[in-house]
Order: structure tokens, then C-alpha cells, then sequence
């Protein structure tokens, strides 16, 4: 392969079409079989590293590097930065905590199970990536993957182990001796797989000859991914493509999705989102469909309290007096009910992570229908998710206030994610506002910031007006410019000319809230008629 087809490929885009595989059960057995060696393989290699990045952290010298690294990069000195990660390289090298090393690991590893060798490295560098945070970034220890939580089979080089050909106008896939297709359900399927025939019949035709980047499906690599729902077994194919992802159509042959022109301000909590545009504002629930996700995830609290106290009466001995999982090696022993009960949960949580996924995508379409430009404030759900130093008393037990059960629930990473990824394939823009942009502290009406507290959900302008804390903030963000510097701020002017056309849209968006009987979280937003929805 040439240079310049290489640099064509690596800048090309690429997306993955997820189709379920044709396999009778003997053949998904063997998959199974195969990704369950690989995960004990993995695991074999995780307690291989474990062991050296805890001798490597326990060093004195290597702390100290650490901590000097720290330093230098807080004063952007880039020369002390070069010499200290030398030093921290080689000490890494010497305790064995190096990709080279790993790589050779995973070698009789892989043998040892059976493992074709392509699986066993694309296993190590996954297993490696985890291995990277914990050194360089804010890792603090890597995990081994439990039974049945099965690992991904991917093969990162189309021409081996899990191939893909065009046999009679036909998808045909094969690894390790099992030939299977696709299941192709809907039109968007059919396109894309159609797509993948016409490149694999006229391979010779692609980016190479025209030397501009274009839309090939040249298949990249494929992965094989195990699920076990409702008792049975499925394969799936994560097939990745070059090229952008074919657009969907509704039955009558309309485009599904409409990208329209616009601005739009979009406030990201870490349970809801509010929104601001040239054509309406909203305030709404993140990753909700509906009443099904609140009742589900209701139920979902239930089990995983029952089996909390299952776990708790069939095995006194491994916890403490005040209810603390007692420390060192515990032998547990789980009740069939249990059992039973672990299996309706982890059912239950699938279903309700699928749903969520779906809402984030219908509320990320419906936004990019609005409008091309999307500004923001910077990502925060990692931070929010950490424990605060101040211990909260609560009755006998003591706890540190967090927000991890409402991103967990409702996604916001995820979500803001996925709104840069549309916007910028779709030919929009993204952007993220400085962290001194102070959206929920501002008053247009006299250009003053005033610290609010976090509970304080609808306030007063300063010019009298009542406005709903999230929505304002979005309204804000919806009137960002860029300075000389090519900072963005708050137009003041603009704010002055579009607030009474938005004010409009605010109250409205307000006014159906209360009449529709749901509740919008942490909004400050009674409703009048129906209903309320009991999240508790």
C-alpha cells in the first residue's frame, strides 16, 4: 500500500453498522467458548501487570519523578517535563511496565488458551489502555473482567481471522473455520451492506485513484461481540467502515433527520437539559422515553436492595457490626432466589442502558434539527461524579454527597459526547464556552455576575423578571461572540435584542411543563395537571 492511500485512509471517517449474526448454536457456542479464554487470558495478564505497577508505584524514586512531573507541567516547563519522562520511562522499562513487554507477555498467554494471535493482541492492547490511565492520567487501578461479562473479539486486520467477502452478491463472514451473514432487518441495514458489496466487487475503484477523501465502506476490520438475552445466545458483528454512515429514511421515503441552520445554547445538567434556539426553547429529563425508564429503573432499586439483603442474611460473616464489607478473603454463598433475582436484574439493566442510549440519540437529533452550531459549557461529569472532602451526617451513618447515581442514570458525558459527534459529521460546528463564562451567575439586564446557590432553580433579574435557572444559563450560552482574542463571552447587545423573543419561548416552555402533569427534575417547576411522576 502507498503513502499517500495510507494518509487517505487515516484521515478518511469511519463508523461502525451492528448487525446480528446467522449462526446456528453449535457455532455460538464455540464463539462463546472462544471469548471466555480470551477474558481468562486477559485476566492472567492483568494480574501479570497488577503486580508490576504496584512494585513500580511503591518506589520512593518513581513517586518523586511523579510529583516533579506534576510541578513542571503546572509551569509549562517543557524542558524539565522532557527529562523527568526519560527518567520515568526507563524506571518503567526496568519494572517491566512498558507496551513491549506486555506485548511479548501476552504471547504464551495466548497459546496457553488457544487463542488465535491477532485476538490475544488486540486483548493486550485494550488491557493496556486501562494500564496507560493509571500511569499517566487519573487511574487508580485496573479491573479483571468477571465470568460471563465476556470480552469483545476483534480482529484489527481485515484479511485475518474474522474475514469478509462478497460470495454471489452475498455479506459472508468466516473466523476460525465458522462461516456466517448478517441478519439484515431494516432499509438502513440493507443500504449499508449494499454499500459493502459495491466496494468489495470493484475494490480496485476507491479513494486511491482520485486522491480525495470520499465515502469508500471499505470494510476496516470486523469484531464479534457475545450477549446472552433472555436465555439465549446471540452473536453480533461490529462491522467498522470507512466512510460516513448512509442516511435513514422513514417509511414514505422522507429523510429521517432534518439538519437545519441556526444557534443553539444548550445548558447540561447532570439530570436534564435546556435548550435555546432561533425556533423554541426546552427544558427537559435526560435519557427519558417516556414513564417506562422511571418505572424500570424503580424496579431496578427494588432488586438490588433485595438482593442486598439476601446477600447480607446467607452470609453474616463477611460483614461488620455497622454493615461494612468485612476486609480480606470472604467465601459468599448466594440463595437460588438470588440467582434468579441476579438474573432478572442484569436483564432489566440492559434494557434500561438501551433505552437511555435511544432517548440521548432522539434528543440529539431533535436538537441538530434546530439549528448547526452548538455552544456549551465544558465537560464536568467526571468531576461531578467524585466525592466531596465534607462528610455529611445522616442519622448514625456518615456519607460524602455525590452525583454519581444521577449520571449514571442519566448520562450527561454521554450525551454531550455524542451532540459533538453528530454536529460535526452532520457539517455543523461545536463549541465549548472557557470555564469564566459564568453562564448561571449573569444578568443581562445589568451586566453584573451575582453567586447563586445551586438550589436556587427560578430567580428574579435584576430589570424584575422571573426566569428558570437552567433555561436562562442556556439563553446565555445561546448569545456567546467571540472576543479579539478568540475567547467567547456574553453579548451583552445581543442578549438586549433577542430576550423578548426568547422570554416568549421561556414562559411557554414553562407554562407546558406545569400543564402536562410530569416533572422535570431539580427544575423548580410544579406541575399543575395529572399525575406527578414518582421517581423515587
Amino acid at each position: 500500500m502507498d503513502d499517500d492511500m495510507k494518509s487517505l485512509r487515516k484521515k478518511s471517517p469511519r463508523h461502525v453498522l451492528v448487525l446480528e449474526a446467522d449462526m446456528d448454536e453449535k457455532s455460538k457456542r464455540s464463539i462463546f467458548g472462544m471469548a471466555d479464554r480470551l477474558r481468562l487470558a486477559g485476566n492472567e495478564l492483568t494480574a501479570l501487570m497488577k503486580n508490576s505497577i504496584s512494585q513500580l508505584l511503591r518506589t520512593k524514586r518513581y513517586r518523586k519523578l511523579k510529583t516533579l512531573y506534576g510541578k513542571a507541567s503546572e509551569n509549562n516547563d517543557k524542558a524539565m517535563r522532557s527529562h523527568l519522562s526519560s527518567q520515568m520511562k526507563a524506571m518503567q522499562a526496568e519494572y517491566g511496565v512498558s507496551w513491549d513487554f506486555f506485548r511479548k507477555a501476552m504471547i504464551p498467554i495466548g497459546k496457553k488458551y488457544g487463542l488465535p494471535s491477532v485476538f490475544a493482541l488486540t486483548r493486550a492492547e485494550d488491557i493496556w489502555r486501562g494500564v496507560e490511565k493509571v500511569l499517566f492520567e487519573d487511574g487508580r487501578i485496573i479491573h479483571f473482567q468477571r465470568r460471563g461479562n465476556l470480552p469483545i473479539l476483534r480482529a484489527k486486520q481485515i484479511e485475518r481471522i474474522i474475514t469478509v467477502k462478497n460470495i454471489a452478491n452475498r455479506l459472508v463472514l468466516s473466523c476460525d473455520c465458522i462461516t456466517f451473514s448478517p441478519i439484515i432487518r431494516d432499509r438502513f441495514e440493507r443500504d449499508e451492506v449494499d454499500a459493502v458489496l459495491d466496494y468489495l466487487a470493484h475494490r480496485e475503484e476507491g479513494d486511491a485513484k482520485t486522491g480525495e477523501i470520499s465515502d469508500t465502506y471499505r470494510p476496516c476490520y470486523a469484531a464479534l461481540k457475545c450477549e446472552e438475552i433472555r436465555g439465549k445466545l446471540r452473536v453480533f458483528i461490529h462491522l467498522t467502515i470507512e466512510g460516513k454512515a448512509k442516511s435513514k429514511f422513514n417509511k414514505d421515503g422522507s429523510p429521517r433527520h432534518k439538519y437545519e441552520r441556526g444557534v443553539i445554547g444548550c445548558d447540561i445538567g447532570t439530570q436534564t437539559i435546556a435548550y435555546t434556539s432561533d425556533k423554541e426553547c426546552g427544558l427537559r429529563n435526560l435519557a427519558e422515553r417516556g414513564d417506562a425508564i422511571s418505572k424500570s429503573e424503580r424496579i431496578e432499586r427494588i432488586l438490588l436492595r433485595k438482593l442486598d439483603r439476601s446477600r447480607r442474611e446467607m452470609n453474616p460473616r463477611n460483614f461488620n457490626e455497622d454493615g461494612t464489607i468485612r476486609k480480606g478473603f470472604k467465601k459468599w454463598t448466594f440463595s437460588k432466589n438470588y440467582i434468579e433475582n441476579r438474573k432478572g436484574l442484569s436483564s432489566l439493566q440492559r434494557k434500561n442502558s438501551i433505552n437511555r442510549h435511544l432517548a440521548i440519540r432522539e434528543d440529539v437529533n431533535h436538537i441538530r434539527s434546530l439549528g448547526d452550531v452548538f455552544i456549551t459549557e465544558p465537560r464536568n461529569a467526571k468531576k461531578l461524579m467524585l466525592r466531596t472532602k465534607e462528610t455529611a451526617v445522616n442519622g448514625k451513618t456518615g456519607r460524602k454527597k455525590r452525583f454519581g447515581k444521577s449520571i449514571r442514570n442519566r448520562c450527561p458525558g454521554y450525551f454531550q459526547r455524542h451532540v459533538e459527534e453528530v454536529f460535526l459529521s452532520t457539517g455543523g460546528k461545536y463549541f465549548e464556552v472557557p470555564y469564566d463564562y459564568r453562564a448561571s451567575q449573569y444578568d443581562h439586564t445589568n451586566g453584573e455576575y451575582e453567586k447563586r446557590k445551586l438550589s436556587e432553580r427560578m430567580f428574579t433579574l435584576s430589570d424584575g423578571t422571573m426566569v428558570q435557572r437552567d433555561l436562562y444559563s442556556s439563553f446565555l450560552l445561546y448569545n456567546a461572540c467571540m472576543d479579539g482574542d478568540g475567547k467567547m463571552m456574553i453579548d451583552g447587545m445581543k442578549c438586549n435584542e433577542s430576550f423578548s423573543c426568547i422570554r416568549r419561548m421561556h414562559d411557554e416552555e414553562i407554562e407546558r411543563i406545569r400543564l402536562s402533569g410530569r416533572k422535570v427534575l431539580n427544575s423548580g417547576i410544579r406541575a399543575r395537571g395529572g399525575e406527578k411522576q414518582n421517581l423515587k
